[in-house]
């Protein structure tokens, strides 16, 4: 994006030209931005309430609870305490004991700027963000900076994990003025919310990192400039904020697309595809950039897979191995970390989030579905275990993420280093035999790759690295998996990263599809149970009063939810209904679709905004259509659409579809790129599903043992699947009405395949039944 020419004016007018005098704040002034000492009194900027808060919040978080800061008394607990403290979220509680007077979003930051006549500092991050933890380690934890910011200052925090609504304006906002975005993010904002300036990381002082300009020297200028009498901040507020509104308009066009949208987006991958490495060519590398479900969808096109099938399913199978043989993937205890900063998927940040390994575990199940490599099938079961061993609460959800950082031996915090290892620590953990193979096959050489210690990685293929060391393929897979064991138990003993505990709705949902879908086609019932359980905690936890909420920390949901609460949660739901053939969790995702369509479908043009009609009425009301990290909720609302279309046989759900495709045909057809998760919606949409129907005589669940297995065998991405007794098709059909009727002929299990609702002869033959599905 490029940064637009007249807010660059803009920056210059207000950062360029101001002399660095200081003008004191008033005494009213320093006392409303005074630092807090807890427990000690004299902390004039909290009223008595406030204070009586923070107490009965820091008896109830207790003994165990460690202050994050350097500030601290000599009891050990925090020197300051801000109004973070009292929040769940834990991005926000790492900065509740900074020296800066941080509040929460809400009305109270804004409306004290307003009576002070300051501007607001807003910084938004996320608990297992490496450079939010440097910009607080540098400016946020140094009491003159925090004392400059006090004394002229609103400052305001916010999780763009709990308020990705917040995030997404203001990061608009960023990339319009600089043309780059990303965390930390430090925008600043007149009283009524509308930004004058912003930017990501700043160095704290002027030449720290090689910057000219630091962030102390930053805040100075934008201060003055907020009082200079000409008006420069509020008109800049008000064109920025003008700019961030149309750019988040959709104008909607009055075409469908047809079949060249997905030809034109495969081009541009094709063009883009990095033959070495795979995914996408450059660095950095983030695994989301090459969309392998929509090339796997374009590869089975029957045209395609004469043509150009090869080539495709080359870029596919190319790119998931580096990737799973780099260092972004975690050879010990499984998963991904977040991107790799180089193109040959060695370095990572190190940071692991659900929401990516729930996207790679679907898209190596899928693969393995399309092509058969057991080796796909490893990383899908290393993903979900890494998951339920790591990321599993108590009561079943799912935990969000884990830091990039951890505690050196030496006390320091350091990025990496708890997932490195050097050749004496694997040889003292493995024994000098079983060391050796494994530094063959993680190619751990005498010259470290990152820091002074290794990255595991796999430069060779395991046939290949089982010739060089005359083993069996499975003689080294018993090694290697016996290796990782040992080595996951030994690196637990070392600190381990902080792991942000919060539940999020919409990410939640992302890994109750991931263990559905894999229960589903390896048939693993701990899988589907795991799955179920995270959508009963949800339900039971965040669907209050027939609406979602979207975040849970601390026996609290918070929240209205977002678009993809509801849309990757309807994902799930529809999911977990094929896996375990209970209509319950069908009938719920119909029901959360009508909370959709009333809150969030833009009834005029299509399509679905971010925030419901009642939300907090922020400067810009955004319909998503980008994918960005994860993919946008609008393309999983559509493709959610016309599977509900397919499930009820309801036309409205697929006029609403074609509505919302509509809305962003104009982008879809400028750079269909752009919109890849859209690009599976299309595709179904284009295509013939198919309405798969197995009934198993009354009683006999595992009658239908074959024909599912057939299932399973087979990768076809635009269906449905009902599996019923023949006793309960009748109570189906009122909502499956393609179930009725439909028998168990001759007592055994009868699969119907059919096409918009045209089904072929019935057949009991798994042979039969596997030449129907390829057909």
């Amino acid at each position: 994006m490029k940064p637009l020419k007249w807010i660059l004016i803009y920056i210059i007018v207000i950062t360029g030209v101001i002399t660095m005098t200081h003008t004191s704040a008033t005494a009213a002034d320093k006392s409303a931005g005074s630092f807090f000492y807890l427990p000690q009194p004299g902390a004039r900027a909290y009223d008595k309430d406030l204070i009586k808060k923070l107490a009965q919040v820091r008896k109830l978080r207790g003994q165990t609870y460690q202050p994050r800061t350097k500030h601290l008394q000599p009891d050990g607990w925090a020197k300051y305490t801000n109004r973070l403290f009292l929040e769940s979220s834990p991005y926000l509680l790492q900065h509740a004991h900074n020296p800066v007077n941080w509040y929460p979003w809400g009305d109270e930051a804004f409306e004290t700027a307003k009576q002070l006549n300051r501007p607001v500092f807003l910084s938004v991050g996320y608990s297992t963000c490496h450079w939010c933890h440097v910009m607080e380690e540098e400016s946020f934890e140094d009491e003159e900076i925090a004392r400059y910011l006090n004394e002229n200052y609103v400052c305001v925090k916010v999780d763009r994990e709990e308020r990705p609504d917040i995030d997404s304006i203001y990061m608009t906002a960023v990339q319009a003025l600089t043309g780059r975005g990303g965390w930390p993010m430090s925008v600043w904002l007149t009283a009524d919310r509308k930004p004058f300036y912003g930017g990501t990381y700043f160095p704290p002082r002027d030449g720290d990192r090689g910057a000219n300009i630091g962030f102390l020297t930053i805040l100075e200028k934008l201060n003055q400039s907020f009082h200079a009498p000409d008006g420069r901040v509020e008109n800049a507020g008000l064109q920025i904020t003008a700019a961030i509104q149309k750019m988040m308009e959709t104008k909607p066009g009055n075409r469908l697309p047809e079949k060249e949208v997905l030809q034109n987006a495969t081009t541009f991958y094709r063009q883009s595809y990095d033959r070495q490495f795979g995914g996408l060519a450059g660095a950095p590398k983030f695994p989301s950039s090459l969309p392998i479900r929509f090339l796997l969808r374009y590869y089975r096109q029957p045209p395609d897979k004469i043509t150009q099938g090869k080539n495709i399913l080359e870029m596919i199978e190319h790119s998931l191995a580096k990737m799973a043989g780099g260092g972004m993937y975690d050879h010990v205890g499984g998963g991904f970390h977040r991107y790799a900063t180089d193109e040959h998927w060695l370095v990572p940040h190190f940071e692991k989030m659900l929401y990516d390994n729930a996207l790679l575990a679907v898209a190596y199940l899928e693969a393995y579905q399309a092509t058969g490599n057991d080796e796909f099938k490893r990383v899908v079961n290393d993903i979900l275990r890494y998951v339920s061993r790591d990321m599993i609460s108590p009561d079943g959800a799912f935990y969000s993420a884990t830091d990039a950082d951890s505690m050196t031996p030496e006390g320091h915090m350091e990025e990496g280093w708890y997932f490195t290892w050097t050749p004496d620590e694997l040889e003292s953990v493995l024994g000098k035999d079983r060391a050796k193979i494994v530094k063959k096959y993680y190619s751990v050489t005498m010259t470290p790759n990152f820091e002074g210690r290794h990255i595991l990685h796999t430069e060779k293929t395991t046939d290949e690295t089982a010739a060089a060391l005359n083993m069996t393929k499975k003689e080294l897979f018993a090694v290697i998996d016996e290796s990782r064991e040992l080595l996951y138990t030994e690196r637990n003993k070392r600190p381990a990263p902080l792991r942000d505990e919060k539940i999020l709705t919409s990410w939640n949902a992302l890994m109750i599809s991931a263990f559905a879908r894999a229960g589903l086609v390896f048939n693993d019932p701990d899988y589907i149970d795991q799955a179920t359980k995270a959508a009963r905690f949800i339900m039971d936890h965040l669907y209050k009063n027939n609406r979602l909420q979207h975040s849970y920390k601390d026996n609290n949901a918070r929240h209205n939810a977002f678009l993809d609460d509801y849309a990757f949660f309807i994902a799930a739901l529809i999911d977990l209904y094929e896996a375990t053939h209970d209509i319950h969790w069908l009938e719920k995702a119909l029901e959360l679709d009508d909370v959709l369509k009333i809150f969030y479908e833009d009834p005029e043009t299509g399509g679905f905004f971010m925030t419901s009609t009642d939300h907090e009425n922020l400067i810009a009301r955004e319909k998503p259509y980008y994918d960005s990290a994860i993919p946008s909720g609008n393309a999983v609302s559509v493709l959610n659409l016309l599977r509900l279309h397919s499930f009820t046989t309801d036309y409205r759900y697929k006029q609403r579809a074609e509505k919302a495709i509509k809305s962003f045909s104009k982008r879809l057809s400028a750079n269909p790129a752009a919109l890849s998760e859209m690009l599976l919606a299309i595709d179904y949409f284009l295509d013939d599903p198919k309405e798969i129907i197995l009934i198993l005589p009354d009683g006999k669940p595992e009658a239908g043992d074959s024909l599912l297995e057939t299932f399973r065998n087979h990768f076809i991405p635009n269906r449905i699947l009902v599996v019923a007794d023949e006793t309960q098709t009748t109570n189906l059909a009122e909502i499956i009405p393609l179930a009725g009727g439909k028998k168990a002929i001759n007592g055994k299990a009868t699969a119907y395949v059919c096409e918009n609702g045209t089904c072929k002869l019935p057949t009991s033959d798994p042979k039969e039944f596997a030449v129907q599905l390829q057909q």
